[in-house]
């Protein structure tokens, strides 16, 4: 709580009163600025319900119900920024983009340009980590993951698909702060207009923007629609606009390669000769995940050769 008066003291202290004042290196605050910031955050805690537990969530119907199942709260993703080698600047670019307004919403209640991001893309080749960022953004902000594919929201039953996506929203609204993660999106919201799209997906496609796009949403609510996809060129004009934020997560150099190294090893015996700077070198054009793959198996084929795995 003192964290947060004080983040909310400092922003309005340098926005009305000028010229920053320091003593002994530190910035000197007004009482004003601080008596305003207490003020200002008990009134925003005011208007915001606490956050609930997923077991005290009161569905509205059978379809919120079913998606709370699929929901996974913060603390059992498992996954953190330092589970993942290389890309510090897609992790700084998420921390500025994407945990500060989900763990600091107060800091974006002011006017037009601050509002929070509410739509972003993470796209690259297969195998760089884009779905561990998801989860360890949902992690470090604190916020429930729900992860959609088609075999959530689908049904065979006609319009209850569209009825799955408007219990996407409503339900993340009410676990607020909440990610609603879509892996390769492309296969779900793909350009429209296809030769062979069957008119019950472009039905369910419009009805998921249209959710997305405010009508069932509002501005102060903290949730946000992450999706990863290695083919970007496949979306649809109207899903890109969504969109606002757009980060490439590319294939490592050798620096990052070698950081990488560093994450998969952390917990295995390497021989006294490896050298993991050379190896780093040698895997130009390597994922993380074909890095990963490649100790795996060499490891399973060590395994045969001496006898302790047996097929």
């Amino acid at each position: 709580m003192a964290e947060k008066v004080v983040g909310w003291a400092v922003s309005r202290h340098l926005q009305n009163d000028g010229e920053p004042v320091l003593f002994n290196g530190r910035l000197v605050i007004t009482a004003e600025s601080m008596q305003q910031s207490l003020t200002e955050l008990l009134s925003v805690q005011r208007a915001s319900p606490m956050k609930k537990s997923l077991k005290d969530v009161t569905c509205d119907n059978d379809f919120e119900k079913i998606l709370l199942s699929e929901v996974k709260p913060p603390d059992e993703l498992g996954v953190t920024f330092d589970s993942i080698g290389a890309l510090d600047n897609v992790k700084e670019a998420l921390r500025e983009l994407v945990m500060l307004p989900l763990q600091r919403p107060e800091l974006f209640t002011k006017g037009q340009l601050r509002k929070p991001c509410r739509g972003l893309l993470l796209f690259g080749p297969p195998g760089t980590g884009k779905t561990m960022l998801a989860k360890a953004v949902a992690t470090k902000a604190g916020a429930n993951f729900i992860n959609i594919s088609m075999s959530t929201i689908t049904s065979k039953w006609f319009g209850e698909a569209e009825k799955y996506v408007k219990a996407v929203f409503t339900l993340a609204n009410k676990i607020a702060p909440s990610v609603i993660f879509i892996d390769e999106v492309d296969s779900l919201l793909g350009r429209r207009g296809k030769d062979l799209e069957h008119s019950a997906m472009r039905k369910l496609k419009n009805e998921f923007m249209a959710s997305w796009d405010g009508l069932r949403t509002r501005d102060k609510e903290r949730v946000l629609v992450l999706a990863a996809t290695n083919r970007p060129f496949d979306l649809d004009e109207a899903v890109i606009r969504r969109f606002p934020r757009r980060l490439m997560v590319d294939l490592p150099d050798t620096e990052n390669r070698s950081k990488i190294l560093k994450v998969i090893l952390v917990d295995e015996d390497l021989a006294p000769e490896f050298n993991m700077e050379e190896l780093a070198t040698v895997t130009d054009g390597y994922s993380g995940s074909d890095l990963k793959v490649v100790f795996v198996d060499r490891y399973s084929y060590s395994l045969v050769l001496s006898g302790e795995y047996h097929f």
